[in-house]
């Protein structure tokens, strides 16, 4: 993957539980990352055909390796088309050089 693909900024953000100031539990986010990240959008040819079992996903995010954080499903991926549920995390032939992210894009309307 060349960096020169890379030409998406996307924010890794992770929902956790925060108390306040009377002891009542908030739902607050933390960003965890931001980082460089290449963007692809569901359409028809053979590689999303071949993730067929993720019919959900809409969007796939590859981008480097973070060295300490480990991405999960409980996550949400930000970028200027949107916020993005993640549904699948792979290492991109075990090398532990490349993530890919498979994704599912949020509904905005409520």
């Amino acid at each position: 993957m060349s960096y020169g693909k890379m030409n998406t900024m996307i924010e890794l953000i992770t929902t956790q539980s925060v108390k306040d100031a009377e002891g009542f539990a908030n739902t607050g986010e933390s960003i965890i990352a931001t980082v460089r990240a290449y963007k692809e959008d569901r359409h028809g040819n053979e590689s999303w055909k071949n993730r067929a079992v993720f019919t959900s996903a809409s969007a796939l995010f590859r981008f480097r390796r973070l060295p300490g954080i480990s991405v999960k499903t409980n996550m949400v991926i930000v970028c200027d088309t949107g916020r993005y549920n993640i549904v699948s995390v792979e290492d991109v032939k075990n090398r532990g050089m490349y993530i890919e992210v498979l994704c599912e894009r949020m509904d905005t309307n409520g």
